[in-house]
């Protein structure tokens, strides 16, 4: 492998929306160094950070349709049923919900948990609390997306956070995704969460690490018991 080609397989790919938000953070790291020479460096390290966080690198993505794979890099901060949200129609009853929480250094771009067609999207304003408290799934700006999977609904919600202040979604009603195809990113820090039909098992436990399309999250109709878990 000559050396070109080790550096490119090395260097991460930049989503195209960060194009700006990097551009913008150079020029300012540019105007603040012809100010305070010290002050170049602490913006060239920001900038850095700017480009870390809309990276995009390739995934290897299961294409099985009886797995559910995360929507996005991050912890895995609430396994179990919940209530998804009134705007989606999906009645008053508790779905299977796991969550993803992205700091401020995970990768912000969200990918399909599952294959199908969106057969709705509903964007709600709202507050921006902390994205790892619970009760932000219900009170926090959001953006939901119905997909029709061969196992059902499936509910993949965008959720601001703390200091999110900016939902991207680029698909729309109708269109078809393949499990793990990006569909959208969130501006800077937020959560993902999935309501999944009966039959879906969680395979993840809280406090887990999730890798944006490659880790399954939870399968439907394998028969196998939810796995257990230790911390060490």
């Amino acid at each position: 492998m000559s050396i070109a080609e080790t550096i490119r397989n090395t260097l991460v790919p930049i989503h195209k929306e960060g194009y700006p938000f990097i551009a913008a953070f150079a020029l300012a790291t540019i105007l603040l160094g012809l100010l305070w020479e010290p002050l170049f460096f602490v913006g060239l390290v920001l900038t850095a950070w700017c480009a870390f966080f809309f990276r995009d690198p390739p995934r290897v993505t299961p294409v099985d349709d009886d797995v559910v794979v995360s929507p996005a890099d991050g912890r895995v901060s609430a396994v179990g049923p919940a209530v998804p949200p009134r705007e989606l129609d999906l009645g008053s009853g508790e779905m299977m919900r796991v969550s993803v929480f992205m700091d401020v250094f995970s990768g912000h771009v969200n990918r399909a948990p599952v294959r199908g067609r969106v057969s709705k999207i509903e964007y709600r304003p709202g507050k921006f609390l902390n994205a790892d408290l619970d009760k932000s799934s219900v009170e926090n700006e959001r953006n939901g997306l119905l997909i029709d999977s061969p196992h059902g609904t499936v509910a993949c919600v965008q959720v601001a956070g703390l200091v999110a202040r900016r939902i991207v979604c680029w698909t729309e009603e109708g269109d078809g995704l393949a499990i793990g195809e990006r569909f959208g990113l969130i501006r800077f820090g937020s959560r993902l969460d999935v309501y999944l039909p009966s039959g879906a098992t969680p395979r993840v436990a809280v406090g887990q690490s999730a890798i944006g399309g490659e880790t399954i999250i939870a399968d439907f109709g394998r028969g196998l018991p939810a796995p257990l878990v230790r911390v060490s």
